[in-house]
């Protein structure tokens, strides 16, 4: 073994260290301590004053990059779980554990027969395992997260008719969870059911919001919160929340027609390589298979992966908003 296969052997071996740590870490006893201080707090103060501060701090961390704190889980397992929950998938943690597994089990053994080298045919079936169940898990995601999106806006305009009725707000809850399809009907009738077995309406609302952790749902708690405290119209209020929304879902869409031929260049640049790659693999494996073996060529294919990763990077944040 050379120097530069042992090299690689080494970095392999400690990224899957670092990556089992992390994994199964929980998070550090001072920040443990301190949302614990933070929950209690919000649980038992009787001021909606703390109440629609807590409320802005979570619509606020909700806009900022997480790496694995989501919903106030204690480790990436916890994340993981809340994760496939968000999905709307009926996978379990086991499932999905075994499927990685199979996925990374698979490539290899197909990547070692077609090419010999079987570190490299580890690391791209580790990076396949890994990353091909979470991009169809971040998939669901994002698109039980946009239903939501489209129809949270009709549940909160049935909201008001509820309330200009007459009707008290826990039973317009009910009714939106009943009268509401997708995703929208689902979380309400969760909602309903946390109020039924004793919780305050905020207090089911916020654990709601923790799970989705989507500005929107965010925004209607605080509504939600800030009523309680100041008074007022609330029918009114969730009309104006309700138009809001609409109007924001509107520039969203605009945003994404205007950068969608961006989109689609930076796709068919940064697939293209690969494409033209496995291509002539398939075609004549022993013109491009000295990759596998030249020491020269191998250090080229990396670093040009590592400049395409950049440049994706780059892309991709050149045509990402915030609204």
């Amino acid at each position: 073994m050379n120097a530069l296969q042992l090299i690689l052997v080494v970095a392999g071996m400690t990224s899957i260290i670092v990556l089992l740590f992390s994994a199964f870490s929980g998070p550090s006893p001072t920040k443990e301590s301190a949302r614990r201080l933070s929950s209690l707090r919000f649980r038992h103060s009787e001021s909606a004053t703390a109440r629609v501060e807590a409320q802005m701090r979570k619509a606020v961390a909700a806009r900022k990059p997480k790496m694995h704190h989501i919903a106030g889980s204690g480790s990436r397992i916890d994340a993981l779980a809340l994760r496939l929950h968000r999905s709307g998938l009926p996978w379990t943690l086991s499932q999905y554990i075994y499927t990685s597994v199979g996925i990374a089990l698979a490539v290899t053994i197909l990547f070692f027969l077609k090419s010999g080298a079987f570190f490299l045919s580890l690391a791209f079936g580790l990076f396949l395992g890994a990353g091909l169940p979470h991009s169809v898990v971040g998939h669901f995601i994002k698109r039980r997260s946009n239903a939501f999106t489209v129809k949270f806006p009709d549940a909160i305009e049935l909201l008001v008719r509820g309330l200009r009725s007459g009707l008290p707000v826990t039973e317009t809850l009910s009714v939106v969870a009943k009268e509401v399809p997708g995703p929208v009907g689902e979380e309400f009738k969760l909602v309903t059911e946390r109020i039924k077995i004793g919780k305050t309406m905020e207090d089911a609302l916020q654990e709601t919001a923790d799970r989705l952790a989507m500005p929107e749902f965010n925004f209607f708690c605080i509504t939600l919160a800030i009523q309680r405290e100041t008074g007022g119209n609330l029918a009114e209020t969730l009309a104006n929340l309700a138009d809001v929304l609409r109007k924001r879902a509107q520039m969203k869409l605009k945003i994404r027609a205007m950068s969608s031929e961006s989109k689609a260049s930076a796709y068919i640049v940064g697939a293209l390589p690969f494409i033209v790659f496995a291509m002539i693999w398939w075609i004549n494996p022993g013109y491009i298979g000295e990759f596998f073996i030249d020491e020269r060529l191998i250090v080229a294919g990396l670093g040009g992966m590592v400049w395409m990763g950049i440049g994706a990077f780059i892309m991709a944040k050149m045509v990402s908003f915030e609204i």
